[in-house]
């Protein structure tokens, strides 16, 4: 039996995964660092953490990958961020699924102060039983940790009474690696047999798909 679902946001429940991708383009592109935008895109998912490793070398991060990852942060809150829609019938999933009698929580590679945003913006604030975002976590996705974290945060619920729903493989890796199922959304533009292949049980176009089945 299910008690609790846990979503991720960026590509799941929002539209944003394209707007990250530039963000990071041109952060990486201000501190001299130039990459193609289809290599950073299928690195969305991931927190600052392990996506900086995949672009420079340690000495580099250890020069400014705390500044890039804050110019990073401003420049979507301030340019992309008012650009950003929530997928259709996202609230009616989530009112469905409380209807239902369970819980649902956010597990996100996003950042704390970026949360309450989105949630806004996908107009769920009063659906949400828990929450957990890369500062509650030492590594993001595809780490377990923030899985970890917001399991803590279910009282009476393991991770077989569990599934999550995200739309990259990391999010499948991450919840797999605690015992949870995910269930792929194909809206964060990852191919299913990407989904698939990282452990998702099943897969939907988005969430008003998912509703509807």
């Amino acid at each position: 039996m299910i008690k609790a679902v846990i979503f991720d946001i960026d590509g799941t429940l929002v539209d944003t995964v394209d707007f990250h991708a530039r963000a990071w383009q041109e952060a990486f592109r201000y501190f001299g660092h130039e990459f193609p935008f289809a290599k950073i895109r299928p690195q969305i998912g991931k927190g600052g953490d392990q996506l900086l490793p995949v672009f420079l070398s340690k000495p580099e991060i250890e020069q400014h990958g705390k500044e890039i990852e804050k110019f990073r942060d401003d420049l979507f809150q301030q340019k992309y961020f008012p650009q950003a829609r929530a997928f259709p019938m996202v609230r009616e999933l989530f009112q469905h699924i409380r209807a239902r009698g369970q819980k649902i929580a956010l597990a996100s590679s996003c950042k704390g102060d970026e949360l309450e945003n989105y949630q806004k913006l996908a107009r769920i604030e009063d659906l949400v039983d828990a929450a957990t975002t890369s500062d509650d976590a030492d590594k993001s996705k595809p780490h377990p940790d923030i899985f970890d974290a917001v399991m803590k945060r279910l009282p009476g619920v393991v991770p077989s009474e569990a599934i999550a729903v995200g739309d990259t493989p990391y999010d499948a890796e991450a919840a797999g690696k605690i015992g949870l199922r995910t269930i792929g959304v194909l809206c964060g533009g990852f191919p299913e047999e990407q989904l698939r292949a990282a452990g998702c049980v099943a897969i939907y176009r988005d969430p008003a798909d998912l509703l509807r089945h």
